[in-house]
């Protein structure tokens, strides 16, 4: 009320809500927002759910399912009507580094789909195939019961479905169960887990993962989703 406060070059009245972008001035000193430590969310991320912050449907949305944290987002996107691993954070620079194609950071599908693929056929993904918005191609593609397992180093819009759909095998349900190092385990759709420093290292540093780690998450996957 004493007018000493200023918000970009405006004195500031009660009330005011500012952003850790404003510059926040008292007597005109500088004031330095406060470090906020980042946090990572594994989800388990439903079917039927968007991967928006808000939606103009009024659909659900990832963030309903999450704390309300100031900054949390999703990275990258999953498709409304598939499920499975979903990593929110307030991390830009993670967010980055998961996001940009230049970094390559794996990302494995549990596919069902119309029909049985056989290994000849996924090998044609492994190959390269060409869709509308240009050529695609899995790091790995083989038969899963009722469907394949996936893997690709680029996340495209709907990529797994469209790539499954142009060898003639439409899919009817999709889930995300890795991420880099990092897999689903055995949370339920709905569920989270606030990540660790060590769940960090191995979602940026598959290799490093020891390798009885690996196998026993990988057998754990195959025992659930076959």
């Amino acid at each position: 009320t004493a007018g000493r406060v200023t918000v970009n070059g405006q004195i500031a009245t009660l009330g005011r809500t500012v952003t850790p972008d404003d510059e926040v001035r008292v007597d005109g000193r500088l004031i330095e927002a406060a470090e906020q430590e980042s946090v990572t969310f594994l989800l388990y991320k439903p079917a039927g759910y968007v991967t928006t912050a808000r939606d103009e449907y009024g659909r659900r949305n990832v963030l309903s399912a999450m704390p309300p944290i100031p900054g949390l987002h999703p990275v990258g996107r999953l498709d409304k009507d598939s499920e499975g691993l979903l990593l929110l954070t307030t991390d830009g620079q993670l967010t980055l580094t998961l996001t940009h194609p230049r970094y390559g950071h794996e990302k494995a599908y549990r596919a069902w789909t119309a029909g049985q693929p056989v290994a000849a056929e996924l090998r044609v993904l492994e190959t390269g195939i060409e869709l509308a918005d240009g050529p695609a191609r899995a790091l790995s593609a083989r038969p899963a019961r009722g469907g394949a397992l996936v893997t690709l180093t680029e996340g495209r819009n709907r990529q797994v479905r469209r790539m499954l759909d142009a060898i003639g095998y439409p899919v009817h349900r999709l889930l995300r169960y890795r991420v880099g190092g990092l897999w689903l385990g055995d949370l339920e759709p709905g569920e989270y887990r606030l990540l660790s420093p060590r769940d960090l290292h191995d979602l940026l540093h598959p290799a490093q993962v020891p390798r009885h780690v690996w196998e026993r998450a990988e057998r754990e996957m195959l025992e659930r989703w076959g």
